[in-house]
C-alpha cells in the first residue's frame, strides 16, 4: 500500500492500532522516567505526528514519538521532575536548532553535517547516551525508597542501611534507597519477558517486546503486592491531562542544545532507512529540510504542552519493513489514537501505577540497546581503531559520558556536563585533530626539510 492510498475502513483502525502499540511502550517510556506525564507524551506525540506529515506534504510515512537521547539530559536539569519548565525550555530550543539546521540544509546540502559528525564521533556519543544511564537503570530495578527519621548520632548516621536519596528536615524524615530482593526478582522477570519476546515472537508480538515486558512485570509486580489500583479506580475516564509548560534557563540550553547533533544524526538515518525500504529518495522529494523541520515543530509542540522531545521512531519503521505498508492515512490514523487516549484518565493513572522495578528492567534492555547502537555504528562504518585519531576521539567522548565529567563557568553560571560535554568535545577533537593523510604530509614536509 503506498504513501496516500487509504484502506479500507475495517483494516484502517487496525492497522493504526498496530503502529500506536509498535510506540506506546517506547514513548511513554521516557515521561515515566524523566517525570513528565505520559498523557501529555502521547498527546504531544500524536500532534506532533500530524504536524510533521503536514510539512512534509504527506510524503514521509513517519511516527513521532519521545526520544530516549534526552532522557539524561532532562533527568540532569530538571533534578528530578523538580525543575520540568527549565527542561521544556530546552526542549523547545531544540526544536528552533531543527529548524535553524533545516534552512542550512537548504542553502549548503548536507555534506557539511558528514564533516561535523562522522561515525567516530556518532557511534561514541551514542554509546554514552546508553551507558550514562547503566546506574540509573539498575538502581531503579534493585532499590527500594525507605523514609525513616532522620539519626541523631554519628553512630545512627553510619548504622543506615541504604544511600541518602534525600532528607525533608520540615518532617525530620531520610529518604534512603535501600536494596531489594523483591524489586530485582520483578526486574529480572520483566527483563526475562522483553528479551524472550524479542527473540523468540514472531510477527506483531515480536516488534513490541517493551510493552510484553512492562505488561508481564506488571503482573508479576501485582502478583507480589507492589501495584496500588486505588488511584485507577479512583480515577475518571475522560479528563484533561496536566500540562506543563516551560520555564526560561539558559543553563538548561547549555545543557541540552548540544544533543541537538546526537537526534540529527539519528533522524538522517531513519530517513535513509525509510528510504530503502519504499525505494525512493525522500531526501530529495520531499526533502531533508523539510523532514528536519517537521521534526522541529513536532519537538516545539511537545516542549509548549509538556511532552518529551520527539523523533522519528525506528519501532514503526519496523513496523512498515514488514508489512509493505506505507499509507500516512495509517500512520495519521495512529496519530489521531494516541491523541485519544490521553483523555483517558484512567489509562494515564494505571500507567503511574506501573512499579518502579518493572521500568528498571525494561530499562536495563533499552539502555543496553541504545549503546550496542553506538557500537553497530562504529562497525557498519568501518571505523578503523588502528588509526590512532579515532582512538583518542572515541576514548575521550566516552571516559568523558561515561564519566560525568563537568566544565562549569561559575561567573557565568553555565555548565556543561556528561552526555553535552563529550559530544562537544569528540565535535571539536574531529575538526582540529588532524586526519591520517595530514599527518603524513607534515611527515613527509619535516623529513625533506
Amino acid at each position: 500500500m503506498d504513501v496516500h492510498e487509504k484502506p479500507p475502513l475495517h483494516q484502517w483502525f487496525f492497522l493504526s492500532m498496530q503502529h500506536l502499540f509498535a510506540m506506546f511502550g517506547s514513548t511513554i517510556l521516557v515521561p515515566l522516567l524523566t517525570g513528565l506525564s505520559p498523557a501529555i507524551a502521547l498527546m504531544s506525540s500524536g500532534i506532533g505526528t500530524i504536524a510533521y506529515l503536514i510539512v512534509t506534504r504527506g510524503k514521509i510515512p513517519a511516527y513521532l514519538g519521545s526520544s530516549f537521547a534526552f532522557i539524561v539530559p532532562i533527568i540532569t536539569v530538571s533534578q528530578g521532575g523538580k525543575n520540568l519548565g527549565d527542561a521544556l525550555f530546552g526542549c523547545f530550543l531544540i526544536g528552533l536548532m531543527y529548524g535553524i539546521i533545516a534552512l542550512l540544509v537548504t542553502k549548503f546540502g548536507v555534506k557539511w553535517l558528514d564533516q561535523l559528525l562522522p561515525p567516530v564521533v556518532i557511534g561514541s556519543v551514542v554509546i554514552v547516551i546508553g551507558l550514562a544511564l547503566a546506574g540509573t537503570a539498575v538502581d531503579m530495578a534493585s532499590k527500594k525508597d525507605v523514609i525513616q527519621a532522620v539519626p541523631t548520632t554519628a553512630a545512627q548516621l553510619q548504622s543506615l542501611p541504604g544511600s541518602i536519596k534525600n532528607v525533608d528536615l520540615a518532617h525530620g524524615t531520610v529518604t534512603l534507597k535501600v536494596y531489594s530482593l523483591e524489586y530485582f526478582i520483578v526486574a529480572l522477570a520483566t527483563l526475562a519477558l522483553s528479551i524472550i519476546a524479542l527473540l523468540f515472537f514472531r510477527g506483531f508480538l515480536k516488534i513490541i517486546p517493551i510493552l510484553i515486558g512492562i505488561i508481564g512485570g506488571y503482573m508479576v509486580a501485582y502478583w507480589m503486592g507492589m501495584v496500588d489500583l486505588t488511584p485507577v479506580i479512583q480515577a475518571k475516564w475522560f479528563e484533561l491531562p496536566k500540562f506543563t509548560t516551560p520555564t526560561v534557563s539558559w543553563k538548561a540550553a547549555i545543557v541540552m542544545i548540544p544533543v541537538t547533533l546526537v537526534v540529527l544524526a539519528e533522524h538522517i538515518g531513519h530517513l535513509l532507512v525509510t528510504s530503502n525500504i519504499m525505494e525512493r529518495d525522500l531526501a530529495k522529494d520531499p526533502g531533508l529540510h523539510r523532514s528536519l523541520f517537521g521534526d522541529g515543530i513536532a519537538t516545539m509542540i511537545a516542549s509548549l504542552i509538556g511532552g518529551p522531545p520527539a523523533t522519528t521512531y525506528g519501532e514503526n519503521i519496523g513496523v512498515m519493513a514488514i508489512t509493505r505498508i506505507f499509507s500516512v492515512f495509517v500512520i495519521g490514523g495512529a496519530a489521531v489514537l494516541a491523541i485519544s487516549f490521553s483523555f483517558i484518565g484512567k489509562l494515564s493513572a494505571l500507567l503511574h501505577s506501573i512499579p518502579t522495578p518493572v521500568m528498571g528492567g525494561v530499562s536495563i534492555l533499552l539502555f543496553g540497546i541504545i549503546a550496542s547502537a553506538g557500537l553497530r555504528t562504529l562497525i557498519d562504518n568501518r571505523v578503523d581503531f588502528t588509526n590512532q585519531r579515532n582512538m583518542v576521539i572515541a576514548a575521550v567522548v566516552l571516559v568523558i559520558g561515561i564519566g560525568g565529567a563537568v566544565l562549569k563557568f561559575v561567573d557565568i553560571h553555565i555548565e556543561l556536563e556528561g552526555m553535552a560535554l563529550a559530544t562537544v568535545i569528540g565535535i571539536l577533537l574531529n575538526l582540529i585533530l588532524p586526519k591520517q593523510d595530514e599527518r603524513e604530509a607534515i611527515q613527509s614536509t619535516t623529513e625533506t626539510a
